[in-house]
């Protein structure tokens, strides 16, 4: 019998990596496409492949064992987080939000969720969405020691957080009841932009922390909610950053009321949200652990204070076409979250742009995270992104950015000042200016809205949600200005019996024009504009009034300008043309990395589609 060695050297029988060799490599690669040539250096190469996130971290194109170092698990500054095992099975929360306004509703869908997978609750409660007076019905049969009950009442808060108290004091379940009453008197003011100092709300915010620690041992009062910042557009560090800020005024409060800066630190929950960009997802939660470690050890905590995440699959990467993309979207979101460490995961329904979910929608949202836990298993494992390279100084340059932009707060006189003065605002305004640029020329392609469009799809119908409070900082989408312009397109075909519509003249054999009519079609459906193929005799019995050429650079060489002047007599108020090449009587051109936006909105108007 063989005698196995006592350590196993997996890559034994390959040859070591070399980085110039995998430079040579990669140049190879990169001459076929034109990136690089013959005399251009091996140390140029990476830079050829790096960027840069919208936080100015850069993004390597390779990353090796001397890039960042893990910590250990459990301990200081918690980048690599340990979960509870529970009965034998280790995991987050799953939590499922609510905002049905009738309570019989919700009670049903509540308990039908605590019954098949999820282990609290998320409600949210306000004139426009469950009253609080409706509150013990809704949360009849839900057992208020085993379910954790987070609310989300904004301006009646107190009011909430009152009867909730109550209802848990009269069924005496105050040493076992866990949740969270959701103060958030800051991401009150910069989601409603309510003037004045927050003093009065902090006070009050504080006395129900205070509240909590001295009777309800399970529950924590204080939300520090940064999806107010991604919803702006914002980017990973500017949530991050205003998060540790508002957190730091919610800790100066609590302190002020008498806790421990221990106790103080018990009662916060942070609330991010995760998108589809995984590994920047993974990366902002570690992030916010190392940075609230060190705000914790700054404030003279005992045991390093580590954030207790509540991750929320991003409102701002949902769309309302093609909404079967979003159960990918959010997938892949719950993924980064499970692996990020998150302590609480909320996955939206895919419907959610559409209005309420319906109970098909709410399953696959909780069986989602189901398979992430007990198929999968992603929560048995501690920390798998630690030890990744990428993730690791991914982490560690986020948590930096974040940093600086914490600093920049405080030194404007803390998060409410810097509310008041615009610089929260002015920051997540560039930041979603260059994202929005970013998604216009689809370097940042959004599937079944600017790429792949369905233009004969039918949107399931759902019951419309109720609207939440607005007046400060802005609420965005990703997929808004491509969403638009097919709203338009609807409205026209609503009103005329047919929907816009481009000629594409095609040139020369299928071979030869297939690649860039399929990439014109693409663009123009995009933006709700039917797309007719031919060959340019035929544009006049197209019923289309705007025409894109579409061929190969050698036959526009050949034939483009004349193409163009055939159109131009038969009727086409504009020809375009998809490639780069200037020719006469060609108007515009649309190619790979264009302004997808301001060419849809001009030929929408061409074509007499007006706003």
């Amino acid at each position: 019998m063989t005698v196995p060695p006592e350590e196993l050297e997996l890559a034994a029988a390959f040859p070591p990596a070399e980085r110039d060799r995998w430079r040579e490599m990669v140049k190879g690669v990169l001459r076929k496409s034109g990136a690089a040539t013959d005399d251009t250096p091996l140390e140029e190469i990476e830079g050829l492949l790096a960027r840069e996130s919208y936080d100015g971290v850069p993004i390597a194109a390779l990353y090796t064992r001397d890039d960042a170092p893990s910590g250990r698990p459990g301990l200081a500054p918690y980048l690599r987080q340990v979960r509870p095992d529970g009965e034998g099975l280790a995991g987050w929360d799953v939590r499922q939000r609510h905002a049905d306004p009738d309570p019989a509703a919700t009670r049903e869908a509540v308990l039908a969720d605590l019954e098949n997978g999820a282990t609290s609750v998320w409600l949210e409660l306000g004139d426009a969405a469950l009253p609080v007076a409706a509150l013990p019905e809704a949360l009849r049969g839900v057992l208020l020691g085993l379910a954790p009950v987070v609310l989300d009442a904004g301006e009646r808060t107190a009011e909430a957080a009152e009867a909730f108290l109550g209802l848990v004091a009269e069924r005496g379940e105050q040493a076992r009841a866990a949740g969270n009453l959701g103060a958030d008197p800051l991401g009150l003011k910069a989601r409603t932009g309510s003037a004045g100092p927050p003093d009065e709300a902090l006070r009050e915010a504080a006395e129900l922390a205070v509240r909590c620690a001295r009777g309800f041992p399970g529950m924590r009062a204080i939300v520090v909610d940064g999806t107010v910042h991604h919803d702006a557009g914002g980017s990973d560090a500017d949530e991050l950053g205003a998060a540790a800020a508002a957190g730091v005024a919610y800790l100066r409060a609590l302190t002020g009321a008498g806790l421990s800066v221990d106790e103080a630190l018990g009662q916060i929950e942070f609330r991010l949200a995760v998108n589809a960009d995984q590994f920047s997802s993974i990366a902002k939660l570690r992030a916010l652990r190392r940075l609230w470690t060190r705000v914790a050890e700054a404030s003279g905590a005992s045991d390093g204070g580590s954030a207790r995440v509540h991750a929320v699959t991003s409102s701002a990467m949902m769309t309302r076409r093609d909404p079967w993309v979003n159960l990918l979207r959010t997938t892949v979101a719950a993924f980064a979250a499970g692996v990020g460490g998150a302590d609480a995961v909320t996955v939206q329904p895919f419907d959610a742009r559409l209005g309420l979910p319906d109970g098909f929608a709410r399953r696959i949202a909780r069986n989602t995270q189901t398979l992430l836990l007990e198929e999968s298993s992603l929560a048995r494992v501690v920390d798998p992104a630690g030890g990744s390279w990428y993730a690791e100084r991914l982490t560690e340059d986020l948590a930096h950015a974040a940093w600086a932009w914490f600093t920049e707060i405080e030194r404007a006189g803390g998060f409410a000042a810097a509310l008041d003065s615009g610089l929260v605002a002015d920051r997540l305004a560039a930041t979603w200016a260059r994202r929005r640029a970013d998604i216009a020329r689809r370097k940042a392609p959004l599937t079944g809205v600017s790429e792949f469009p369905n233009l004969a799809e039918t949107l399931p119908e759902r019951a419309p949600a109720p609207s939440r409070p607005g007046g400060g900082l802005p609420v965005v989408t990703y997929a808004q200005d491509f969403e638009a312009l097919r709203d338009r397109s609807d409205a026209h075909a609503a009103a005329t019996g047919a929907r816009p519509r481009v000629f594409l003249a095609t040139l020369g054999p299928i071979a030869v024009h297939t690649a860039r009519a399929s990439f014109a079609a693409n663009l123009f459906q995009a933006g709700g504009i039917e797309t007719v193929t031919g060959a340019p005799e035929e544009f006049g019995a197209s019923g289309a009034a705007v025409a894109c050429l579409c061929s190969s650079d050698r036959l526009y060489a050949e034939e483009a300008a004349d193409a163009a002047r055939a159109l131009k007599d038969a009727g086409a108020v504009k020809v375009w043309l998809a490639g780069k090449g200037t020719y006469e009587g060609v108007d515009a051109r649309v190619y790979a990395g264009c302004d997808a936006v301001e060419a849809l909105e001009t030929t929408l108007h061409d074509l007499g589609v007006n706003r």
